[in-house]
């Protein structure tokens, strides 16, 4: 069963609303419907690729699953957008219009991953990652 591609990433957080606008206007992510009902989702990508970001304040489908003890089942993860070369001075701009630490650049030599990444925080201890490969 090879995986073809990425279709949803749903982080669980502390308070949806908050988390909501962080991706909304930190971020510059387009929300797919409001925030509701313990759930917000944006657009991961073209709205054609049907690739989105979904946030959760609560329990997920089938958690009481999970080999690990309740509490103890969801933490921080670490995920990267892929940018264009010609956003990366609006990119940094916008992230330190909202008082966002950026770190970084980590400069990736040639290979699979060359580019430069920089690195900031969300809301909920997650390490965003935005990537710019080198054209």
């Amino acid at each position: 069963m090879p995986a073809h591609d990425l279709f949803e990433l749903v982080l669980c957080v502390k308070d949806v609303d908050v988390a909501a606008a962080f991706y909304r206007e930190v971020v510059g992510l387009e929300p797919i419907s409001r925030p509701g009902n313990g759930w917000a989702s944006f657009w991961a990508g073209e709205k054609n690729e049907n690739r989105w970001l979904g946030l959760r304040q609560g329990s997920l489908l089938y958690e009481q699953h999970s080999p690990l003890p309740e509490g103890h089942r969801f933490g921080p993860v670490h995920y990267a957008f892929k940018l264009p070369a010609s956003e990366f001075d609006a990119t940094l701009e916008r992230l330190r219009a909202h008082d966002i630490t950026v770190y970084g650049p980590e400069n990736w030599e040639p290979g699979r991953f060359e580019g430069s990444s920089y690195y900031f925080y969300d809301p909920d201890a997650n390490l965003l990652e935005v990537w710019f490969p080198k054209a």
